[in-house]
């Protein structure tokens, strides 16, 4: 395991293993955002590892949540869950996570340094995502019931964390705080909608997986199972079916280009953090879009060239409203219903 001398240069370096997205957006924000929003994205890749962890039975996964939650509210020792786990992780495992699940100490070190707010927002978060982790562990390759199930579960894995980082941009500035109504009330759209363009991207990995977070019924309206789907069969039915959650990821991006705008202006790294991650969504479900009929996520992955270009028109029009809502409104002309 690499060694650091600083608890904060783990965190920056580690950062760069568990995420590439991540460590490109989080650094736009202001420094003493950067510091805490880093370590809470650890926190839920932490949670992910567990419930993503093949070794591991459901009654272990159940277990090891609930420790994790403890460590975070200070009440069991990070060494302890650290050591147990950390042993029993696969070669399925990325060398990053593992090494994160390694050194938990040093993320926590600096959670339990952050303000009471901080650490209140993400506790709050952290035990949600777990407890819906658990809820729909037993998802299998027939799908979510419905709609609304999927709903359920983007809340728990992606809309809370929205509603985490308002309350730490709120509890950063008070001129944002005076919009936290507002802003709370269209996070969970905009944790909902990346969720979505992941799940949607993902779906043949995660169909090898086993395990499927689509919902039965947007397919069976349009006249597909899912229990048929399959990478090597194309069903222009089941192409009918990603059109219309592609029109309802867009719908929930409308609600996080309110929520952006929402931002004062001068707050341009919150602006470019939140803006980038709309962008690179907006052009991954082009892709998905013009290419129903993929199999393998890689078809439909936007390439460095359209990174780098969503963050220069992203960066030239931060505080730009108008010319952002004619941006949104041109690269997602094709995509709603």
């Amino acid at each position: 395991m690499t060694q650091y001398i600083t608890d904060e240069a783990y965190q920056s370096n580690i950062l760069k293993g568990v995420s590439r997205t991540f460590a490109l957006t989080i650094p736009q924000l202001p420094s003493d955002l950067c510091n805490i929003v880093s370590n809470a994205y650890l926190l839920c890749r932490i949670a992910d590892t567990i419930e993503d962890e093949t070794n591991l039975t459901p009654a272990q996964k159940i277990q090891f949540s609930q420790e994790f939650v403890q460590v975070i509210a200070g009440d069991y020792p990070p060494e302890t869950l650290s050591q147990s786990l950390f042993p029993l992780l696969s070669d399925k495992t990325i060398a990053a996570e593992k090494d994160l699940i390694f050194n938990m100490h040093r993320v926590i070190h600096l959670t339990h340094r952050g303000t009471t707010p901080q650490q209140d927002a993400i506790y709050r978060c952290v035990r949600i995502m777990t407890k819906g982790m658990v809820e729909f562990q037993h998802s299998t390759l027939a799908g979510l019931k419905d709609q609304s199930n999927m709903d359920r579960y983007c809340y728990h894995v992606a809309g809370v964390v929205g509603e985490m980082l308002t309350d730490l941009f709120c509890d950063y500035s008070p001129h944002i705080a005076k919009h936290k109504d507002s802003l709370r009330s269209m996070a969970v759209s905009f944790g909902q909608a990346l969720q979505m363009t992941n799940i949607l991207k993902d779906i043949w990995e995660d169909h090898q997986r086993g395990v499927c977070w689509l919902p039965r019924d947007v397919f069976l309206a349009k006249g597909f199972d899912l229990k048929n789907l399959s990478p090597k069969h194309y069903n222009p039915a089941f192409g009918e079916g990603l059109a219309e959650l592609i029109s309802i990821t867009t719908a929930h991006l409308h609600q996080a280009l309110r929520y952006i705008i929402l931002i004062p202006p001068n707050e341009k790294g919150i602006r470019r953090f939140c803006l980038w991650a709309v962008g690179m969504a907006i052009l991954t479900l082009r892709l998905i879009n013009k290419r129903r009929d993929f199999h393998e996520s890689q078809q439909v992955k936007i390439s460095r060239q359209q990174v780098k270009m969503t963050i220069l028109v992203s960066n030239l029009i931060t505080s730009q409203n108008t010319s952002l809502q004619l941006m949104f409104k041109l690269l997602t002309r094709t995509l709603a219903k």
